[in-house]
């Protein structure tokens, strides 16, 4: 039987709830949530209560010092991620670390050098890409039933009130893209491969938000294929999607169309067939976000899966480095960064 991991939790927030029941159904395969840390003391003793966690930390400094852990997950703001990463890395424990990984691309980098100097596990909770409908969409790709993709789209278009749950979203000056553009952009990698031209549009439609809330990328791929890659909370049409990402992809033997309600339409060679693939709706979920919960769990499992195999997780710091460049890139191209020297 495999040694058990203790795993820490810091950040015990909005979507860190989902983290911990994903953490929590993945006790039978070793983990065990041994601590919990928040700033907001009374939120790290609810989320210990409700996990039956047996301590709870205002202080991460603190937790690492009285905890051996194995694992520590890390769900918390992004101006928090490097001086977080950094600490767990000097306490030797590998580290998953929620995107978007970090403010810009000076800290991304300054993290995936301090895992790479540690030889430490670290990897970006990148959940999108461990969709139920995105791995079967991707799966189809890589298997060639379509032959080789030649253009895509990758669109995460609402209107859903993202602001109730996370009101600090309004106040960045980096929004749309640093939040929800890590994840279509990653998409788009995983479907098309790495990307060697982009460019971009933004726009801020609402005026309550300090930054962007809708990009639109196109991008070209070093395979020749081309991609749109779009993302708004500015929608304003129904059905609204929320939270689902469509995909179109089209290759040389056919083509793959995601519909509303977890439908991907598959076309090759002249014949369509329709798959439903709708998530299972966990004990703890509840819809419309049963798609992303279940993606996490997804997520989660491929962490411990990976570690225990002594391999990088499929996102690791290296990896989202890439997909984070893309977000560097697109913020380059609309004129909100100066290029570098």
């Amino acid at each position: 039987m495999a040694e058990r991991i203790a795993l820490g939790m810091i950040g015990c927030g909005f979507f860190a709830q989902n983290h911990l029941h994903a953490w929590q159904d993945l006790k039978p395969e070793g983990v065990d949530i041994v601590a919990v840390c928040d700033v907001d003391a009374e939120r790290a003793r609810a989320a210990a209560e409700r996990f039956g966690v047996p301590r709870w930390y205002t202080d991460a400094a603190v937790m690492f010092r009285a905890e051996q852990l194995g694992l520590v997950d890390i769900a918390t703001q992004m101006q928090s991620h490097l001086p977080l990463v950094k600490l767990a890395l000097s306490h030797q424990v590998p580290t998953v670390i929620q995107k978007p990984f970090g403010q810009d691309i000076a800290e991304v980098r300054e993290m995936v050098a301090a895992a790479k100097a540690a030889n430490i596990f670290l990897a970006v909770h990148e959940n999108f890409r461990f969709q139920k409908p995105l791995r079967r969409i991707a799966e189809i790709v890589r298997s060639g039933a379509i032959g080789t993709p030649t253009w895509a789209r990758v669109s995460f278009r609402t209107g859903y009130d993202i602001y109730a749950g996370q009101p600090y979203l309004a106040e960045q000056q980096r929004f749309v893209l640093i939040d929800l553009g890590v994840h279509v952009l990653d998409v788009a990698r995983v479907l098309l491969g790495e990307v060697e031209h982009s460019t971009a549009e933004l726009q801020r439609r609402n005026p309550k938000a300090k930054g962007e809330d809708t990009a639109t990328m196109l991008l070209r791929h070093s395979s020749g294929g081309v991609s749109v890659v779009e993302c708004t909370y500015g929608s304003r049409r129904l059905p609204d999607s929320f939270p689902e990402t469509l995909i179109e992809v089209e290759g040389d033997k056919g083509a793959i169309v995601s519909r509303i309600g977890n439908k991907v339409e598959v076309t090759i060679n002249g014949r369509m067939e329709v798959l439903d693939e709708g998530p299972e709706v966990l004990p703890w979920a509840e819809r419309p976000w049963h798609v992303a919960q279940e993606s996490v769990l997804a997520t989660n499992r491929h962490m411990l899966e990976a570690l225990r195999a002594g391999r990088p997780a499929a996102t690791s710091a290296e990896d989202n480095l890439k997909t984070f460049a893309l977000v560097e890139a697109a913020y380059l191209a609309a004129g909100k960064v100066k290029p570098e020297a």
